[in-house]
């Protein structure tokens, strides 16, 4: 091992999924002493080839290192993993997707036992682990302390983003981003579904989807945030409710004629409605924020 290696933060990595060995393998080619384990030892294989130190077990591994990083498949996993072992001293990374209940839990679990902690939500998909340009990032909340300490270690798999001390807001944004993205996409799958029996080409489509999205979501989500701060939802609104609902009926019927289920859009239409019977037609959208809340 050179010198320059030894210089290197050693890492402890315990979870060697598909997002784990992206990770190592980052923190390798970087030049950090890592030392790694997985329930299923074989993962392990490829990554001793290139490296690393394959530990016998979970406390083995926590035992090499200061820095310890946890990607494992949910808090269970994280609680099995940890369970017994001494984390006196240690300063845990907890990259594994869990709620921020669960986060704020183990934070206290781990610092009841003598650690630092930190929580992170990883906002990329393994491709994108080790790649800049790809623009993937993680969410860290917690120690601000611990954050600081290893922010160069952490940032050589993807970019760093610190959104607090409460070690449950990394899990939060996480969710928060992942949840619209989830309903963005079954916008996306009843628009196909719209022409999937017709004449068009899906292929031809595609852009003409993408595109519109873009343009549509970036100021709604602007435009609903400034509303939330203020509480004025009546500034600056281009489309106001009465006039969005009055045109649902024009979305439902045309999903019939054209054989489509309009179970992904009616659940929203209907809280419009509802916002607009207890709000005021002058309004954006941003009042079905509210009724999501009772």
């Amino acid at each position: 091992m050179t010198a320059h290696t030894n210089a290197k933060t050693p890492v402890t990595l315990l979870g060697l999924g598909a997002m784990g060995t992206a990770l190592a393998r980052t923190w390798l080619a970087a030049g950090h002493p890592l030392t790694v384990w997985n329930r299923t030892a074989a993962r392990a294989e490829a990554l001793a080839a290139e490296g690393a130190t394959v530990a016998p077990d979970a406390a083995a591994a926590v035992a090499a290192n200061d820095l310890v990083i946890v990607c494992l498949l949910d808090d269970a996993s994280v609680g099995a993993a940890l369970d017994g072992i001494d984390l006196t001293g240690k300063d845990v990374v907890n990259l594994t997707t869990t709620t921020p209940g669960e986060a704020r839990a183990r934070a206290a679990s781990v610092t009841s036992r003598g650690a630092r902690y930190l929580d992170g939500g990883i906002m990329a998909v393994p491709p994108m682990i080790g790649v800049p340009e790809a623009g993937g990032y993680v969410f860290y909340s917690g120690s601000p302390e611990l954050f600081e300490t290893y922010r160069h270690v952490l940032a050589v798999p993807a970019g760093t983003r610190f959104v607090g001390a409460d070690p449950g807001h990394a899990a939060l944004h996480d969710v928060a981003l992942l949840s619209a993205m989830y309903g963005m996409f079954a916008g996306a799958a009843h628009a196909f579904a719209l022409i999937r029996k017709e004449d068009v080409d899906p292929v031809a489509f595609a852009p003409l989807l993408s595109e519109w999205l873009s343009a549509m979501a970036g100021p709604h989500v602007t435009q609903t945030a400034d509303q939330l701060r203020s509480g004025d939802y009546t500034t600056n609104v281009v489309s106001n409710l009465g006039m969005q609902t009055a045109g649902t009926p024009t979305f439902l019927s045309t999903a019939r004629g054209q054989g489509v289920s309009p179970e992904l859009l009616a659940p929203y239409f209907d809280l419009m409605r509802r916002r607009l019977a207890e709000g005021s037609p002058e309004e954006d959208l941003t009042g079905v924020v509210d009724l999501l809340l009772r």
